[in-house]
């Protein structure tokens, strides 16, 4: 009898697959801002070429990063581009809290 390879997943794949909390906490909020720059661009109707123009940057970049290719980008640059499409972000803060082991970024799309 084979063993099964197949194993649940803890809900969260960066973690799953191998990065720290602090990395794929922030690759989970490049991912959100990523899905929510691609369905700004589909809800206006903006080609790539006419989004990357309005972001400030340049066609091939945006593909990339639309297809998952985010290591070069920074969680600002990525809402800076979402703003310009007209999108918006919001970025909420909480004081210290001494009872809380972890500390989170969380990105809600």
């Amino acid at each position: 009898m084979r063993k099964s390879l197949v194993q649940r997943g803890s809900g969260d794949v960066f973690r799953d697959i191998g990065f720290t909390a602090a990395e794929a906490a922030e690759l989970s909020a490049k991912s959100a801002l990523i899905d929510a720059i691609a369905e700004t661009m589909k809800r206006r109707k903006l080609t790539q070429k006419d989004a990357a123009a309005m972001a400030g940057t340049d066609q091939p970049t945006l593909s990339k990063v639309l297809r998952g290719r985010m290591e070069s980008l920074t969680i600002d640059r990525l809402a800076s581009w979402l703003i310009a499409l007209g999108g918006s972000v919001e970025i909420r803060v909480r004081p210290y809290d001494s009872r809380k082991k972890a500390r989170d970024l969380i990105a809600l799309a």
